[in-house]
């Protein structure tokens, strides 16, 4: 009960430091949707690790219609989160975000597979930012202080300190320091791919 209270607090603190326009901490209780819908994850996710059948979903079904932000029952989620916004925001089942992440709005940690009992969602390591509209697809990480940029796609792991962006996501700044060769290199691989690929359908046809 001591730990619950404890990351409410931390859930709390972290709507102030991200959103300049919370101004008291009632107005934070009663009208923040992110901070609505991660609470009662968090009880719905401790249903989940009981066992408990249906109910958890059921309550995963009713804090999406509260607050238009669907986090499956199975996520885990880190301290001090804030999700901004939220509307459209999605979290799969085997997603994991870490400590002091940002999320914003119509951002989708979702999968790229149906295997069951696999690994099939991203996992956010602590302090990362995620921008608007962005998607993270597939058992993929994204290491710790990195920023994606809005809209983006990521189907790659990236490392830590970073900064990505586009559609496939690359990376453009690591360690504070602007970067071309990353974006070149994957380019040139997505060819190389494209490439193989075209030829092995050839040798089929």
């Amino acid at each position: 009960m001591l730990s619950f209270f404890h990351t409410f607090k931390e859930d709390v603190k972290a709507v102030f430091k991200n959103d300049p326009a919370a101004t008291n901490i009632l107005e934070v209780l009663l009208t923040y949707p992110g901070l609505h819908a991660i609470t009662f994850h968090r009880f719905i996710h401790f249903l989940w690790k009981l066992k408990i059948p249906v109910l958890p979903r059921l309550l995963s079904h009713i804090n999406r219609f509260l607050t238009g932000i669907e986090i499956h029952p199975g996520a885990k989620i880190g301290k001090g989160v804030f999700i901004d916004h939220g509307m459209g925001t999605v979290i799969g089942e085997t997603a994991e975000i870490g400590d002091y992440c940002v999320l914003f709005h119509q951002v989708t940690l979702g999968g790229r597979g149906n295997e069951k009992g696999k690994k099939r969602h991203p996992t956010l390591k602590n302090n990362v930012f995620v921008g608007a509209g962005a998607k993270i697809l597939g058992p993929v990480e994204i290491g710790e202080n990195t920023k994606i940029g809005a809209d983006s796609v990521v189907l790659d792991s990236i490392p830590s300190n970073a900064t990505a962006v586009g559609h496939p996501a690359v990376v453009i700044k690591l360690n504070g320091k602007k970067i071309d060769n990353y974006c070149k290199l994957r380019h040139r691989k997505s060819i190389e791919h494209k490439v193989v690929t075209e030829e092995i359908e050839e040798k089929d046809a």
